[in-house]
C-alpha cells in the first residue's frame, strides 16, 4: 500500500478511537478495551494486516509508556500526594515483591508451571498500569489521600517492575543480592536524574522566553524525554526519571503551564490509542483460547490473593513506621483499584522478545497475560465507583483543579476550585460570609438548578450547588482546609476543633 492509504488509515483509526472514547465514557467500559478490540479488527483475524514483531512492539510500547508516565506526571497536584509518597513508595516496591511472589507461588501450584516462567509471569503481572489509574481514579470522587496513594503508587511502580523482568528475562539471571543491588542502583540513577533534569527544566523555561507559545509544550515533552533517555543511558531508571522530571516541572510556575499540560494529555491520549491498537494486532485470537483457563485462574491470583496480601503486608510496613495508617476500607478499595492495562501487555513482550525462555512459552505468557488484562479491567474498572461508595469512601465535596485554557489565573499565581455540595455536607445553609476564607480566595460563581449567578455575602449554599473559588496558589490549601471542615462540622467546625486536614 502507498503512503496515501496508510495515511487515511492511520487518521481513520485515530477518529475511531476519539470516537470510541466517547462511547466508552457514556457507557463506563474502559476504553482500553475498546483500542484492543480495534486492533483485533485490523489484525490477522479481521482485515488480515500482519504485525508479529515483538522487538518493535516492546520498543514502541516503553516509548508510549514514557510518554503516558510524562503527562501523568505533569497533571498529579503535588499537594495531593505529597502525603501518600512514603505509602505509594512502599507499595511499589515491598508491594510488587510481594506480588511477584505470591503469583509466582500460586501458579507453580496450581498450574504446574516452571519457576523461571512463574516468576516472570508474576513480575510482568506485578506493576498497576498509570493509564488506567490516571483515566478511571481522577473521576471518582475519592479522598484526596487515597487518590493520591493509588495516583503515587502507578506512577512509581513501573520502574522496578521494567527491571524486575528485565533481569528475569535475562539469558542468565543474577543471584537475589545482586538482582536487589541493581534495583537500588537503577532506581536512585533514574531519581537522581529525574530530580536533577526537572529543576533545571524548570529554571531555563522561566528565563528562555520563546517566540511562540507553542514551544513550550514541546520543550517539556523534550525535556521529559532528556530524563527518560538520560537515565537509561547512565543504566537507571527511565521510567522513574521521567515521571520525577514531569511531576516537578508540572508543579512549578512555569510560563503556559497549563497549555503544557493540556498538550501533554494530547499526546498521551495518541500514545494510550496507537500502544493498545498496536497491541490488538500483535495478539493472535486463534491462540486465546488455550491461555484463556490458566489466564483467569492466574488473574484471580493477582486479585484475590497477590494485590490484597501486597497491601496488607505494606499497610502493615506503613503503621509500623509510622508513616501512614490505612484502615480495613482503604485497603480493601486499594486491593481492588490495583488496575492493569497496557503495562502488563507490554512488558509480557520483553521476554518474547529476547528469547530468553522457549518462544511457544513466552507467547503464552503474552497470550495469558492478554486474556487477564481484557477479563479484569471489564471487571475492575466500571465497578470502582459502586465499590468506594459501598466502603463508604465517596467524597463529593472534594475540591477539584478546573483548568483554564486562556490562563490568565497562571500570569496572577491563581489557581480556580471547583466544589460541589453533596447531600450529607453541612455547607447547606451556610451563607458565603461565613465561610469566614482568607482574604485572597473568593467564591466568584455558584452553578445552581443549571444556573449560573454571582452569589452575594448572605447567599445562602444549598445542596448539590457547585461553587466556583479563584484562590491564589499561596492559600489554597487553607482554602481547601476550610471547604473541608465546614463541610464536616458546619460553620462553627473551628469551635469544635475541626480543622479540615
Amino acid at each position: 500500500m502507498g503512503l496515501d492509504v496508510w495515511l487515511l488509515l492511520g487518521a481513520g483509526v485515530v477518529i475511531a478511537a476519539i470516537i470510541a472514547v466517547r462511547v466508552a465514557h457514556r457507557s463506563g467500559l474502559p476504553s482500553l478495551l475498546i483500542f484492543l478490540g480495534i486492533g483485533l479488527l485490523l489484525g490477522e483475524s479481521g482485515f488480515g494486516l500482519q504485525f508479529e514483531n515483538p522487538v518493535l512492539a516492546q520498543q514502541m510500547g516503553l516509548i508510549a509508556l514514557a510518554v503516558i508516565l510524562a503527562e501523568g506526571g505533569l497533571t498529579t497536584n503535588w499537594n495531593h500526594v505529597k502525603r501518600s509518597i512514603p505509602t505509594a513508595l512502599v507499595l511499589a516496591t515491598v508491594g510488587v515483591g510481594v506480588s511477584i511472589a505470591a503469583v509466582a507461588a500460586s501458579v507453580h501450584a496450581l498450574l504446574g508451571m516452571e519457576w523461571q516462567t512463574a516468576l516472570l509471569l508474576g513480575a510482568v503481572l506485578a506493576s498497576t498500569d498509570a493509564a488506567a489509574v490516571f483515566s478511571v481514579l481522577r473521576r471518582l470522587p475519592l479522598p484526596t489521600r487515597l487518590a493520591g496513594i493509588l495516583e503515587a503508587e502507578s506512577g512509581f511502580n513501573d520502574a522496578p517492575t521494567v527491571i524486575a523482568v528485565v533481569l528475569l528475562s535475562a539469558a542468565t539471571s543474577p543471584s537475589l543480592g545482586e538482582a536487589l543491588l541493581m534495583v537500588v542502583v537503577e532506581l536512585a540513577v533514574g531519581a537522581v536524574v529525574g530530580l536533577g533534569v526537572g529543576p533545571l527544566g524548570v529554571y531555563a523555561l522561566r528565563r528562555i522566553a520563546l517566540p511562540v507559545s507553542g514551544l513550550y509544550p514541546i520543550a517539556v515533552l523534550a525535556l521529559a524525554f532528556v530524563a527518560y533517555a538520560g537515565a537509561a543511558l547512565l543504566h537507571g531508571s527511565g521510567f522513574l526519571a521521567v515521571y520525577l522530571a514531569t511531576l516537578v516541572m508540572g508543579n512549578s510556575r512555569m510560563p503556559h503551564r497549563a497549555s503544557s499540560r493540556g498538550f501533554a494529555e494530547g499526546v498521551a491520549w495518541l500514545a494510550q490509542i496507537g500502544l493498545f491498537v498496536m497491541l490488538g494486532m500483535l495478539a493472535s485470537p486463534s491462540e486465546m483460547p488455550s491461555a484463556i483457563i490458566p489466564g483467569l485462574v492466574a488473574g484471580l491470583i493477582l486479585v484475590a490473593v497477590a494485590r490484597p496480601l501486597s497491601i496488607m503486608i505494606s499497610a502493615l510496613i506503613v503503621r509500623t513506621a509510622q508513616i501512614d495508617r490505612l484502615n480495613w476500607r482503604e485497603q480493601a478499595f486499594l486491593s481492588w483499584a490495583g488496575l492493569r492495562g497496557a503495562v502488563p501487555i507490554v512488558l509480557a513482550t520483553i521476554p518474547w522478545a529476547t528469547n530468553s525462555v522457549h518462544n511457544g512459552t513466552a507467547k503464552l505468557v503474552f497470550n495469558e497475560v492478554f486474556v487477564i488484562v481484557v477479563v479484569y479491567t471489564l471487571v475492575q474498572g466500571p465497578t470502582l465507583p459502586f465499590v468506594a461508595k459501598a466502603l463508604g469512601l465517596s467524597t463529593l465535596d472534594e475540591a477539584r483543579d478546573l483548568e483554564v485554557e486562556s490562563a490568565p489565573l497562571e500570569e496572577l499565581n491563581a489557581d480556580l476550585l471547583q466544589i460541589r455540595v453533596p447531600p450529607t455536607s453541612k455547607l447547606q445553609g451556610v451563607e458565603i460570609f461565613e465561610l469566614r476564607l482568607p482574604t485572597d480566595a473568593q467564591v466568584t460563581l455558584i452553578v445552581r438548578d443549571g444556573r449560573t449567578f454571582v452569589p452575594s455575602d448572605s447567599t445562602r449554599i444549598r445542596i448539590d450547588d457547585q461553587l466556583l473559588i479563584v484562590t491564589t496558589a499561596t492559600c489554597r490549601d487553607t482554602v481547601e482546609r476550610r471547604m473541608k471542615a465546614i463541610s464536616r462540622r458546619g460553620k462553627l467546625a473551628g469551635w469544635f476543633g475541626e480543622l479540615g486536614s
